[in-house]
């Protein structure tokens, strides 16, 4: 989408790396919402800013046709991990994996690339390559 490409122009030069965007149905209403990470973390005001300045781009190019509303949000603390950057973006975090076919793990994400992951757990570093990774969250303990 070349939409994605402008705006992620827009969000890094506020600081902050785009992490994800989707299109969702919510309640009969359509929105494009984008998700950000800042190393300082993202708050309301950054937000605000990065919707402020990408709006006027969408109102030239929408992302849909028809109505729609524009969210720009953090992923938040605990969140899905399906794609190499968000794994790449992601490292030091502690992150729970599903193994296919064999498991679970809980763990430090001690490193990622393109095509695998390593993840430091209790008994050791664990190397898994994509195929074999069902769903993956960070998480957070309380």
């Amino acid at each position: 989408m070349e939409i994605i490409d402008e705006i992620e122009k827009i969000i890094n030069s506020h600081g902050a790396k785009l992490y994800d965007s989707e299109i969702v149905q919510d309640n009969g209403e359509t929105i494009f919402r984008v998700y950000i990470v800042n190393e300082n973390g993202v708050n309301l005001d950054l937000c605000a800013d990065i919707s402020r300045d990408a709006s006027p781009l969408l109102d030239i190019t929408p992302p849909v046709s028809g109505e729609y509303r524009f969210e720009v949000s953090s992923p938040g603390i605990e969140r899905k991990l399906t794609k190499p950057s968000h794994f790449i973006n992601s490292i030091g975090e502690k992150v729970k994996v599903k193994i296919l076919g064999e498991g679970k793990l809980k763990g430090i994400l001690k490193f990622a690339d393109e095509k695998k992951i390593t993840v430091e757990t209790k008994d050791g570093d664990i190397e898994l390559e994509y195929p074999k990774l069902g769903t993956v969250k960070t998480y957070f303990e309380w």
